[in-house]
């Protein structure tokens, strides 16, 4: 299958020289834009969504700076308050910004309620709202979040954090956003979810198939390099074999490495 202009839309880039913000929680691996390159040439990939860490809070100076390292085939999520100006948004649109982060886990500095009022002011510039959860925890927020005006791009299968069954509320309340006009899902991070664990994981393996099959226009590709907090660190390229093999046929493939993440993220 053509690989051109398939993109990994979920990397983090930890650099020397910026400092962690009080809120992190951990302190993450040293993972410099130059040593992503060489996991972007191992994978045959052209093009990358940089993810603001957790780490850094609201200082999006080490994003920003990656994704002017990774060039025209880059783009990024940001971590702003929930006062950022107009001019500041379209500052940060210029340099190649295409979201707003809301981790709803440790770590994580926007709060629920900050989540409507982002998405509706991010909306005109064709941003998304980029969540993560645990997936169970969906039915909760799912009256919300299906009125958002902007796209929302749910996290790693969902993230459930405990372990899922077709018959889980949290999965049929993400088929559901799934069903909706504006909501992506990154088919990624298994380890995430998962209690069999690698290779094949088994246990979640499903969730891959079952929406890439179900979902093929809204499933995107991800692989969460460097992978901070897992133990033993995957191996990328056969993450990615992995959902390839899980995939159901090169179609389906090629919109979920590079025709849907282009509509996304606006390539």
């Amino acid at each position: 299958m053509n690989l051109d202009h398939a993109c990994d839309c979920h990397i983090h880039v930890y650099e020397d020289g910026f400092p962690l913000a009080a809120s992190a929680t951990f302190t993450p691996p040293r993972a410099p834009a130059s040593a992503y390159r060489e996991v972007q040439r191992a994978l045959g990939f052209s093009r990358a969504i940089v993810v603001q860490p957790t780490g850094y809070g609201f200082d999006n100076r080490c994003t920003l700076s990656a994704i002017a390292q990774l060039g025209d085939g880059a783009r990024g999520i940001a971590v702003v308050a929930p006062n950022i100006t107009d001019n500041e948004l379209h500052r940060l649109h210029e340099a190649g910004i295409r979201g707003v982060r809301f981790m709803m886990l440790a770590g994580g500095v926007l709060p629920w309620d900050a989540l409507e009022t982002m998405s509706a002011r991010i909306a005109p510039l064709g941003w998304n709202i980029n969540l993560q959860l645990d997936g169970h925890t969906l039915p909760q927020h799912e009256a919300m979040l299906a009125r958002l005006p902007s796209k929302l791009v749910i996290d790693h299968l969902g993230k459930f954090l405990a372990p899922v069954t077709r018959e889980s509320e949290g999965f049929a309340s993400l088929c559901r956003l799934l069903d909706g006009p504006r909501c992506w899902i990154k088919l990624s991070a298994p380890y995430e979810s998962s209690r069999s664990g690698a290779p094949t994981f088994d246990d979640v393996s499903w969730l891959f198939s079952t929406l890439s099959a179900r979902f093929p226009e809204r499933g995107v590709w991800a692989s969460n390099w460097p992978h901070p907090n897992v133990k033993p660190v995957p191996d990328d390229k056969q993450m990615l074999d992995w959902a390839m093999l899980l995939a159901d046929n090169d179609d389906i493939r090629r919109k979920i490495l590079v025709e849907n993440p282009a509509e996304l993220y606006g390539f």
